[in-house]
């Protein structure tokens, strides 16, 4: 569905302008922006067949919501480097004459009591116009941003979306969407379930600063997280598919590409490499512990971690492990992709729609739940 290398559109216009042919005009770009917790993430891409084809690339880790936990609010040094990332997004759009775009802000925003503030300022800085999703939304475009890395033969999948401040859990009917034709299809997995929990590496690691005792540390966020995290209703159904090893899972967080990278034994990250590779369960529970037995310094020096992720992958780890006790499953699924690959395909298949601010709606969302709750919701994917 994704075809990360970029166009080479100069090489092959050369190419029809030698043969006498009349030049083409360009296919629309789209562009998907997601501003979390910890990154600022932007993919370009044109359509590709069913999929898209990737035409430029923007990461840099922002750590919007560092402090977060502490006062309530973005600080002023986090919003002014989230700005400055988004500064050269706005650039990049520009460059490559981007058709439609979406931009989206996460858990950061909706927690904090500034966050809408936070965002008109970016409007009128960046001229970039974001959504506050809901915690639904970003569970959605997270399934449907990795759906072709679903295994049609096994019964259930549970994708995990672990962020900045919050973490996604989807519980998908692969038994139902054989049914319904698979990938084949065309149409999105149902999704029978949904929950959202307050916890990502950022908060975590901040809650719980690094201790000597690594193991007695890592155990307490393993715990607090586990403690979070609610099972909805309509999950419980799929308990005993897990229970039987006919359910897998799907990562597409840092944290699982980071694991990914650790077990590769790779000199630099290789996303060709990472993305869509199946690991046994013990294998990633392996990584985990080698990165348990580093200190800071130790991780910072991992090829696939290196000082940005030194002080986070940790606390990711520990939340993964909460869910992998949880959802026991024989296999993983790596996917370097997710809520941008999701804005993509929705971007390309649907008619043009404007999606006035959905900040209030997101607001409201994240303040009806306790700050200990999970939100949680269940249904097919619309």
């Amino acid at each position: 569905m994704v075809d990360p290398s970029p166009r080479d559109s100069a090489g092959r216009g050369s190419a029809r302008r030698r043969r006498g042919g009349r030049n083409r005009a360009p296919a629309p770009v789209f562009g998907a922006i997601d501003l979390g917790t910890n990154n600022c993430r932007m993919l370009l891409a044109q359509r590709s067949g069913s999929g898209f084809q990737v035409v430029d690339a923007f990461s840099r880790v922002v750590r919007l919501g560092a402090g977060l936990n502490a006062t309530g609010q973005l600080s002023q040094d986090a919003m002014d480097r989230a700005v400055e990332a988004l500064k050269i997004c706005t650039e990049k759009l520009a460059r490559k004459n981007v058709t439609r775009h979406r931009a989206i802000a996460t858990q950061a925003c909706r927690g904090a009591s500034n966050g809408e503030e936070f965002l008109e300022r970016v409007r009128t800085e960046t001229g970039i116009d974001f959504d506050l999703i809901t915690p639904e939304e970003e569970a959605r475009l997270a399934v449907h941003g990795c759906v072709d890395l679903l295994d049609p033969t096994q019964d259930a999948a549970l994708v995990i979306d672990i962020g900045g401040g919050s973490t996604e859990l989807s519980w998908v009917d692969l038994v139902e969407w054989r049914k319904r034709g698979g990938l084949e299809s065309g149409g999105r997995p149902p999704m029978k379930s949904w929950s959202s929990t307050p916890v990502g590496v950022v908060t975590l690691s901040e809650r719980f600063p690094e201790q000597a005792d690594t193991q007695a540390w890592y155990d307490e966020m393993k715990n607090y997280a586990r403690s979070l995290m609610k099972t909805p209703r309509g999950a419980r159904t799929l308990r005993s598919t897990f229970n039987e090893g006919r359910g897998h899972l799907v990562g597409t967080s840092g944290t699982v590409t980071s694991i990914a990278g650790v077990h590769l034994q790779l000199p630099r990250y290789d996303r060709v490499l990472v993305d869509g590779l199946w690991m046994s369960g013990d294998e990633a529970l392996t990584a985990c512990a080698y990165l348990r037995s580093l200190d800071i310094a130790g991780r910072a020096q991992v090829p696939t971690i290196g000082a940005d992720r030194a002080e986070l992958v940790l606390a990711g780890c520990a939340i993964y492990e909460a869910i992998a006790e949880a959802w026991p499953a024989p296999k993983l699924r790596v996917g370097d992709r997710g809520l941008r690959e999701g804005m993509l395909l929705n971007l390309m298949r649907r008619p043009k729609r404007r999606s006035r601010n959905r900040n209030r709606s997101a607001r409201a969302a994240a303040n009806s739940d306790a700050p200990q709750k999970g939100a949680s919701s269940e249904g097919p994917a619309s």
